[in-house]
Parts: structure tokens; sequence; C-alpha cells
């Protein structure tokens, strides 16, 4: 059976997308660091038999994090992989602790490093990576962590894509302003200013991601890609 791998899978589009990697057909192993993950796969929903996912709660910064993953991944090969996991430690760059720059750096690109690399021996030819970059690799600020290791995905994928070609295919989104806790967490005023400067007029939703993540998983003539989607809002 072929395996779907979604990191931070207890959020809202790692939720999203591991739920419609199952819709796909693929056995889905949920990773995440909260212990949320347990009741997230329980929950299901879109239609989805959670019997279809399996929960994994690891800490992807630990050494032995990914040779969990690889464990959860039994026998299987991995015909998907999500790099999702992802945190802020947001502050202007004379205010950035030296534990907050780091713990952003180790999250958003050390366990995408780590995992993939742990699991390329497990692909086959047809297999796909993808990472979550995010619109804010083209600069933000406050997130000059983040923005950093953002920026760090995109150039793991393309560097990655090269390496890989033709049998493993990696790509990269970026999203824009998404509905997700980590959004509402924002507060109104500054949210509403965002989303006014957005074309379409509102926020993405983590489904939108998903279906983008299951689109990307079988695209057979994409890689080494940046693939934003962000309601219009692009590159200004």
């Amino acid at each position: 059976m072929s395996v779907a791998v979604v990191t931070g899978a207890a959020g809202g589009i790692g939720r999203a997308v591991a739920l419609r990697l199952a819709r796909a057909g693929h056995r889905v192993v949920a990773v995440d660091v909260s212990g949320r993950i347990e009741e997230v796969v329980a929950m299901g929903g879109d239609g989805t038999d959670p019997s279809r996912i399996d929960a994994v709660q690891v800490d992807l910064t630990d050494p032995d994090g990914p040779e969990q993953v690889e464990q959860a991944v039994g026998d299987d090969h991995v015909a998907v992989l999500v790099n999702n996991a992802g945190i802020t430690r947001d502050a202007r760059l004379v205010n950035l602790a030296g534990p907050d720059f780091a713990a952003v750096l180790d999250i958003n690109l050390g366990a995408a490093y780590h995992l993939t690399r742990r699991l390329i021996p497990r692909m086959r030819s047809g297999s796909s990576i993808i990472s979550l970059a995010s619109r804010a690799y083209l600069g933000n600020f406050g997130q000059y962590n983040y923005s950093m290791s953002k920026g760090a995905i995109v150039g793991m994928t393309r560097a990655l894509a090269i390496e890989l070609s033709p049998d493993i295919r990696v790509n990269a989104i970026a999203p824009g302003l998404i509905a997700t806790e980590m959004t509402m967490g924002i507060p109104d005023d500054i949210r509403s200013k965002m989303v006014a400067a957005i074309p379409l007029g509102r926020m993405g939703e983590p489904a939108e991601v998903a279906e983008l993540v299951a689109f990307l998983a079988m695209a057979e003539y994409i890689t080494g890609e940046v693939v934003v989607i962000g309601g219009g809002r692009s590159l200004t």
C-alpha cells in the first residue's frame, strides 16, 4: 500500500491535507508534536474513514523523531511526503531572541530536512515531496526568522528537485492568508487590513490548500516549482 506522510497534521492545513490524501486512497501517517493528533485522527471528517489514518505523536526536532515516523510507515513505500510542520515566533530583528530564532529554523526547516533525508530511500519512482513554504518567503515585517525559514524551504525544494529527478518530484506551496487557528489569532483590525489587500477579498481555506497538495502529488510533469495560493496576492 502507498503511504502519504503529513507533518503538522493536528493543525488546520495539515489536518485538511491528511483527510484529502486519505480520500485519494493513501494510508496516511499523520505526524504532529501535539497530543491533539490522536483526537484529530479519531474525528475523521469530510467522509474520510479514520482507519486510513495513523496518528504519530513525535517531535521531529528530536534525533529519534524521523526514525519513529519511518517505523510507522512499516513495510509500505512512501508515495507522498508533505512537510507542513511549522511555527512562528514573530518579532522585529532588534527584539528577536536567540532561542526564538533557532526554534523557528529548527522546526520549519530542520524538521523538513531530517525527515525528507530519512524517507527518500523509502520512495519509488513517481513519488512526490511537497513542502509548505509561505508567501512570507518574499519577506514580511516582523517575520525575519519565519521568512528566512520559508525562503530556505524554497531553496531546498529547487535543489532537491534537480537531485532527485527524474524519479521523485519535489515542489513547494506558498500559501497566503489561510483561515487557520494561527491566522485567526491575529488581531481583528490587522487581519481585516490583510484581507483587504487580497484581490479575491477573502482568506483561503485549508481545504483549498489540500486540493493543491493532492494535485501536485499526482502532477507528473511538475517539479522544482513554488506554487503560490494567495487569492491573487502573490508578489505585492
